[in-house]
């Protein structure tokens, strides 16, 4: 099956750059899933795992399906959650899986009860692993865009590149962050009517560093605009299908006034240039 995937999503798709296709929202629906992402059609998804419990899940979904590109990391939210040896396993994964990239890390005083200071320690740890093993970094930032930008300002940098995912930062900012080696990838939950500033700052960003992501099953767009309406059984909160993938590249093209299909064309380039070639 995994090999029939990679054919019909193959060619002349669209990359996701960022979700997490691993957690329980989406695996009870996996087969509809793999369906709807095979229509749209997504050729690659550069899925994140956020803490030491779902590593695991990431690993062996990337081994299921060759169309997967993983990252491994500590998202700021889990920061509290980690175990003492958390960096030396991370290490351990890392170089077990060469290629893979390193995420989901980052900063965020949005969470309650944050401490800003552990978070960036962890953080540099994370930024610090993945230049010395010249991986893709995938960088969440929520309400510390500032602290975000002296981080990496301070480096070191991995090679390959750095991923702002759903960049929420001024248009201000983009210029010193694409200097610092920055993709910026855009999330159709940026067509929220709130969201225009968010909007007008992918219009200042150069069009060789733009992706889009969904970042599935979090960040859905507006309910207007959602044609699947999924919902968690437990909480009754909405649920972003992965393949809203192509709400996001319809928006983007409108954003930038490009045809949709040579916007895909760039952004396939983009995300060959920061995760690599793939299959």
């Amino acid at each position: 099956m995994a090999e029939a995937m990679v054919k019909t999503i193959g060619g002349e798709g669209l990359d996701d750059a960022h979700n997490h296709l691993q957690d329980p929202l989406l695996a009870g629906r996996w087969p509809e899933v793999r369906e709807a992402l095979a229509a749209v059609p997504v050729r690659r998804a550069a899925v994140n795992g956020t803490c030491e419990a779902d590593w695991p899940a990431v690993e062996r979904l990337a081994a299921d399906c060759p169309w997967v590109h993983p990252s491994f990391g500590l998202h700021p939210w889990k920061v509290k959650e980690r175990s003492g040896g958390w960096l030396r396993r991370l290490r351990a994964l890392l170089e077990r899986h060469p290629g893979v990239g390193v995420g989901e890390i980052g900063l965020d005083r949005w969470i309650e009860g944050h401490d800003l200071e552990e978070q960036a320690a962890v953080f540099r740890s994370q930024l610090e692993l993945a230049s010395e093993l010249e991986r893709p970094a995938t960088l969440h930032c929520l309400r510390a865009w500032g602290r975000m930008r002296e981080e990496v300002d301070k480096g070191p940098r991995p090679r390959p590149g750095l991923l702002l995912h759903a960049y929420g930062g001024p248009a201000e900012m983009v210029e010193s962050f694409v200097a610092a080696g920055a993709y910026f990838s855009f999330n159709a939950a940026f067509l929220e009517p709130r969201k225009e500033r968010t909007r007008e700052a992918f219009t200042a960003v150069p069009l060789d560093r733009l992706l889009i992501e969904t970042d599935a099953p979090a960040m859905p767009p507006p309910e207007a605009l959602d044609r699947w309406g999924w919902r968690d059984p437990a909480s009754g909160r909405r649920v972003n299908h992965p393949a809203s993938l192509g709400l996001a590249l319809e928006s983007l093209a409108r954003i930038r006034k490009m045809d949709t299909k040579e916007l895909a064309r760039v952004l396939r380039d983009n995300f060959s240039s920061l995760f690599g070639a793939g299959g």
